[in-house]
């Protein structure tokens, strides 16, 4: 299984608004150079974002986006969420009638508990912790 770039990208992005704005309001443009992700796709990430709730925007000169809650407040897990839906890691969790087998598949539950796994470990995780560990590693996100 892998997360697609909407997952880790959006992980990226909110840790970038966190980590370099300091509650400041931080450009999209700015993200997508310090994160070397297209411009266009920060707006469709900070779209979903947005819609979930997790950052606000500001329109003007001095505007941009923020966090809406403290970075020790938002996991992982939210952000992962915001982007790309409940975590399945199977199409047939998402209803019995997506597979005729739904009903007597010996493999449905392990598949559940696995995502409600990975549930579980995304939730622990916040942006805070990314923005310790940076502060750890010394991780500098000029732009020059």
């Amino acid at each position: 299984m892998k997360l697609t770039t909407l997952s880790r990208y959006g992980v990226r992005a909110l840790f970038d608004i966190a980590y370099c704005g300091e509650g400041k309001m931080v450009r999209a443009s700015q993200v997508s150079a310090r994160q070397q992700i297209s411009l266009n796709y920060i707006g469709q990430i900070f779209l979903k974002l947005k819609r979930a709730g997790l950052i606000v925007s500001h329109r003007g000169r001095s505007g941009g986006y923020t966090l809406a809650y403290p970075p020790k407040d938002i996991t992982l897990l939210m952000i992962i969420q915001a982007v790309e839906g409940p975590i399945e890691l199977v199409d047939c969790l998402e209803g019995i009638g997506g597979c005729g087998m739904a009903i007597k598949c010996v493999t449905r539950d392990i598949w559940k508990e696995a995502g409600g796994i990975l549930e579980n470990y995304f939730g622990k995780i916040t942006i805070q912790d990314l923005i310790d560990s940076a502060k750890k590693k010394r991780i500098n996100l000029d732009v020059s």
